[in-house]
């Protein structure tokens, strides 16, 4: 764990509007939350970016204005990019973000198996590592076998987060 700080994130669009829907729309909400998380110092070890709301688990190096910062920039240049897409100016598309501290390691550890598994909760995938805009193939590809097997005997079932979502 950081001294910092471990959060996990989540957000979700304007009346859970799927403004992200589609392949394209998916790599480039993916793509801004990997590019901008790197160049704002947030090291991610989780994420999964839906239709209409993304999750990440990831550590600041800074202050809790490093995790602000970045959602500020990452909200305003995807809208910013749907809004030109669609020919619309000035719409509003994100609603709102949770974030929260992690402290304790089985904390941590059950979040980060909730944000790899959360595309098998929300019923897009069979396995984990199949859906193509999460973070579970990197994790399986990067982490030891023990380290994978360790994060996923972790149950996501009791915790308790907000994921009142049902993305396309």
């Amino acid at each position: 764990m950081s001294e910092h700080g471990t959060y996990i994130v989540t957000a979700g669009t304007l009346h859970k509007e799927h403004r992200f829907r589609g392949p394209e729309r998916l790599d480039l909400l993916e793509t801004q939350l990997l590019t901008l998380a790197r160049q704002h110092g947030v090291q991610l070890e989780a994420w999964a970016v839906f239709s209409n709301h993304y999750h990440f688990v990831g550590h600041t190096t800074e202050s809790g204005e490093q995790l602000k910062r970045l959602l500020s920039h990452l909200h305003t240049a995807t809208a910013a990019e749907l809004n030109l897409r669609d020919g619309t100016s000035e719409r509003a598309v994100w609603y709102n973000f949770r974030d929260t501290r992690l402290t304790f390691e089985k904390s941590y550890s059950g979040r980060l198996n909730y944000v790899h598994q959360n595309a098998v909760k929300h019923g897009l995938v069979p396995v984990a590592n199949q859906y193509r805009w999460c973070s579970a193939a990197w994790f399986e590809r990067t982490a030891t076998p023990a380290q994978v097997k360790t994060i996923y005997s972790f149950k996501i079932d009791k915790l308790r987060l907000p994921d009142e979502y049902e993305p396309l």
